[in-house]
């Protein structure tokens, strides 16, 4: 069982950067969401947040060095979101953007 567990977690998902940035999101009505966030991938992110977004909902994220970027949450629960990126993040841009979310931490 703890070998189907792996694949299952392996396969579903891509390697994310821990990062631990503070930044804001706005909602579908230009409300400001203040947000954490917690890990990040070129198509994704993890982050803790004020408020409850729905699943499904869209949100308009700040990202160093790119601005706002689209994505869809896909679950929230308690205080946390998963949101896929409308668009993947190009590789420079990605490794530019986590360099500064580092340097900044």
């Amino acid at each position: 069982m703890p070998r189907y567990a792996m694949a299952v977690r392996d396969a579903r998902g891509e390697p994310r950067d821990e990062v631990m940035h503070r930044t804001h999101a706005l909602d579908g009505d230009d409300r400001t969401i203040k947000l954490v966030l917690v890990n990040m991938s070129a198509n994704g992110l993890m982050a803790r947040c004020d408020g409850d977004p729905a699943a499904g909902s869209r949100l308009r994220i700040r990202l160093p060095v790119l601005g706002y970027v689209d994505a869809v949450v896909r679950w929230s629960l308690g205080g946390r979101v998963g949101c896929e990126l409308e668009r993947t993040i190009p590789l420079a841009d990605y490794y530019t953007m986590l360099m500064v979310m580092t340097r900044n931490s």
